[in-house]
């Protein structure tokens, strides 16, 4: 039994909620997202939050029925504040810039690396070192963060590349003469 999936979504203050069928949709002050839940789960708005329900009692409806109310949570918290990842870059040289909307990094390659963010999502540099993707929807603004992290990741001897802002870098010893 689902333990999250057991308790409805409240519509957070400044957000518009509507259920039509298997689709929600919210609205904010910083957008609109819909999702689309399973046909194995049954959605209802009732006194400002949304309900979950399995269809029934098979694996496949109980499994999706927590996912879907997680999905519908994280769609409320992006149009109303939106997400944000933070990444650092650690080595001699290595730095991040902004070209316009671009992110350009420089990641000891021969060249200079572009990157062009995905519609919805902008990129900050507050320091040469420090990147922020924010976003309102939470899984495009993850997966752009590991498109970034994947160009340089943080290799385990000196620390040096790109890495998540909370990540802990387990270090290796050297080579002993």
């Amino acid at each position: 039994m689902s333990r999250i999936g057991k308790k409805p979504v409240q519509v957070p203050a400044g957000v518009t909620a509507t259920v039509d069928g298997q689709k929600v949709t919210a609205k904010g002050p910083k957008g609109e997202l819909v999702f689309v839940a399973n046909d194995e789960v049954k959605l209802e708005l009732n006194d400002n939050a949304v309900s979950v329900t399995p269809i029934n009692d098979s694996k496949d409806a109980r499994s999706k029925w927590g996912m879907s109310r997680t999905m519908i949570e994280n769609i409320f918290k992006g149009v109303k504040d939106g997400f944000e990842r933070k990444l650092e870059i650690n080595g001699v040289g290595y730095r991040a810039s902004l070209q316009g909307t671009n992110l350009q990094l420089a990641l000891g390659f021969s060249h200079d690396v572009v990157y062009q963010p995905p519609q919805g999502i902008s990129i900050a540099v507050p320091k040469p070192t420090e990147i922020v993707v924010t976003g309102i929807d939470k899984q495009q603004v993850g997966q752009v963060a590991a498109e970034i992290r994947e160009y340089r990741g943080p290799e385990p001897y000196k620390g040096k590349g790109v890495k998540y802002a909370e990540e802990r870098i387990v270090r290796k010893e050297g080579k002993k003469k």
